[in-house]
């Protein structure tokens, strides 16, 4: 990844941060959507990956900081994502950089990957009423003596656009040596693409 955009979280004493990443990221992804690459297998791919410069994990908890970077092999590529146009209505709250080469020196490379848990019982009620042809609550009963466990990535709250279900998106850093370039989701996110460490 050659070029990249910054966008800063402003510090807001009135609205909260992560009222303000959801806004942030749900606007991105329609960014990103709205440029994406349908591929043979169906699948919708962007070449815009995003990574989270201040991401800070713990045993006990992870937070994604107050930055994020869009990257891409091109300028042209972040000049199509018009991103001041799917920002602009946020610009009280962010900052958002020019189009930047990547330094000659990094520190590394990172994979910013989607974590899904698996013990999430909502989650799976849900999946299994739709496998199974069953409504919700029977299928949640199927779960009930099941723990919800938590889960200790950062995540950015977003509302699914298709069926409006608040969900987390649990964010997950992998740091690497080696650089991998494929394409992103949606998101900008993806589990064997890398980005620059600076």
């Amino acid at each position: 990844m050659k070029f990249y955009h910054e966008v800063t979280v402003i510090p807001n004493h009135e609205i909260g941060e992560n009222f303000i990443w959801s806004k942030l990221f749900t606007q991105i992804h329609l960014g990103l959507a709205s440029i994406k690459e349908v591929e043979k297998n169906g699948k919708e791919k962007s070449s815009i990956g995003i990574s989270f410069p201040e991401y800070f994990m713990d045993k006990k908890f992870g937070v994604l900081g107050s930055k994020l970077r869009l990257f891409a092999q091109s300028e042209s590529d972040l000049q199509k994502l018009e991103i001041q146009k799917w920002l602009s209505r946020l610009t009280d709250y962010i900052h958002v950089s020019d189009i930047r080469e990547v330094p000659q020196k990094i520190n590394g490379y990172a994979i910013y990957n989607r974590y899904q848990p698996k013990v999430n019982k909502e989650r799976l009620a849900r999946r299994h009423a739709k496998r199974h042809n069953i409504d919700y609550d029977t299928a949640l009963d199927h779960y009930k003596d099941m723990s919800n466990k938590s889960v200790m990535y950062p995540y950015i709250k977003l509302k699914s656009l298709s069926s409006e279900n608040e969900f987390c998106l649990w964010i997950k850093k992998t740091k690497t040596d080696q650089p991998s370039y494929q394409k992103f989701s949606t998101y900008g996110l993806s589990s064997v693409s890398t980005l620059p460490e600076f």
